[in-house]
């Protein structure tokens, strides 16, 4: 059996260190994620006056937050988020709630891109005084910060479902609580984590459907620390996953399993739709591969779980069919232009493919060697590196982007290459077949 050990999730350790810095108490963050993204969110608390400690020798690792009810230690400060769209959003969302003062996020040229105007307009609907530098809508932006009332709004989050995130995580923190109709939404398990994690710090946010949308109840009264453990990454998972099912082997992830937070879980049915024999436990999943290495086509709609979107482009080319990923468009508003991203490489590596506003299908074919144009994008790199185990000579332009999320990311998948080594030529996957 081969043993994948994925690195904490990112989602959940951005979201605990938001609910961790708003509680009372101090709040033990178990095998947290330790990346660029966690790195730069770490350091926004830090130069907001948080004390945040770093306990990288623990077995297991841990970090301890010291929670500020009252919000920031300082009254004004600079936060560079670096290329972290959670950071971004989360951290003036923070401040708008908790703070008393001003207070100056930028970030790098990626996240400049990224937009962050439907929750900009929500806060200032709430009151908070939010200007923007430079272009409306993007960073850099300056928080005035004075507390927020609460009060009733309403969300397009049909871009992000970040921006629901941000502003579910402020309404405890808020004097009358929240209540948030929702007209559209994607990436909905992101969200039911956040609700989740929100229970485990005190808070039950209330849910029901109406005409309008869905509508998303939040009391006020704060958060209370707690020890959280941290599930590893879902979305990082799916190349190991992916890669057990293009190599006709076997890889087991401990720690993801029928009770995951993590809707990027649901990648492994897709792989099962595709031929691929999926088990799944309460603390581990074990895919298994084909030991031809054969994939079906199929249609799927990935609005969902759209993170994992690339990595199913990737081994797309290595099915006995067409595969269409449908209602993804959010994937074009990421570190970049994923759909297309996708569709320029697959085509570089000789793939045929068609591209929509909001879907990319991909014709079955022999990649060729080629280098991976990766837009800086961790995702890129890690997505057609599962595609390398069958087309020896695949190279990236920018290899080390993959410090976003997963560090030891190419370590790790030469690992598990070695592990499989044995036998590496048999069944159709040894010689780029």
């Amino acid at each position: 059996m081969t043993i994948a050990d994925i690195p904490g999730s990112k989602s959940i350790t951005a979201r605990a260190l938001f609910l961790a810095a708003a509680a009372e108490g101090t709040t033990t963050l178990l095998r947290p994620l330790h990346s660029d993204d966690t790195e730069g969110f770490a350091e926004g608390l830090s130069a907001l006056g948080y004390r945040v400690e770093r306990q990288p020798d623990a077995q297991p690792q841990a970090w301890t937050i010291e929670g500020r009810p009252g919000g920031p230690a300082v009254a004004d400060a600079e936060v560079y988020c670096r290329d972290g769209a959670t950071t971004a959003r989360f951290l003036p969302t923070l401040v708008a709630a908790a703070g008393r003062g001003e207070y100056r996020f930028d970030a790098s040229a990626q996240m400049r891109r990224r937009p962050v105007a439907p929750l900009t307009r929500a806060l200032r609907e709430l009151g908070v005084d939010v200007r923007h530098e430079d272009v409306e809508g993007h960073h850099p932006l300056t928080v005035t910060a004075q507390g927020v009332k609460g009060g009733e709004l309403t969300l397009d989050a049909g871009e992000s479902s970040q921006y629901l995130t941000a502003l579910l995580m402020l309404g405890p923190l808020t004097a009358e609580g929240l209540r948030i109709t929702v007209t559209r939404l994607v990436s909905e398990p992101y969200v039911d984590i956040t609700t989740t994690m929100m229970r485990a710090f005190g808070v039950e946010v209330g849910r029901h459907d109406t005409p309008e949308g869905r509508v998303y109840t939040v009391p006020p009264g704060g958060y209370r620390a707690a020890a959280y453990p941290v599930e590893p990454d879902a979305s990082t998972a799916s190349y190991f996953f992916a890669a057990a099912a293009v190599a006709g082997r076997e890889v087991t992830v401990p720690g993801l399993g029928r009770g995951a937070l993590q809707g990027d879980l649901r990648f492994v049915e897709v792989l099962e739709r595709m031929g691929a024999t999926v088990r799944m436990a309460g603390d581990r999943t074990t895919v298994t591969g084909a030991r031809s290495g054969e994939l079906r086509g199929l249609t799927v709609n990935m609005r969902d779980i759209s993170d994992t979107m690339p990595t199913l482009a990737a081994i797309a080319p290595f099915a006995s069919g067409p595969v269409r990923i449908e209602d993804v468009y959010n994937t074009r508003v990421k570190e970049c232009d994923r759909l297309e991203a996708c569709a320029q490489n697959l085509r570089s590596l000789g793939i045929e493919v068609a591209t929509g506003r909001d879907w990319i299908e991909i014709t079955p074919g022999a990649p060729r060697p080629a280098e991976i144009a990766t837009h800086g994008d961790h995702r890129m790199v890690m997505s057609f590196a599962v595609t390398s185990l069958r087309t020896p000579g695949i190279t990236f332009d920018d290899p080390g982007c993959v410090r976003k999320t997963f560090p030891g990311f190419h370590a790790a998948f030469a690992a598990l290459r070695e592990g499989w080594s044995e036998g590496w030529s048999e069944g159709g996957i040894g010689s780029g077949s």
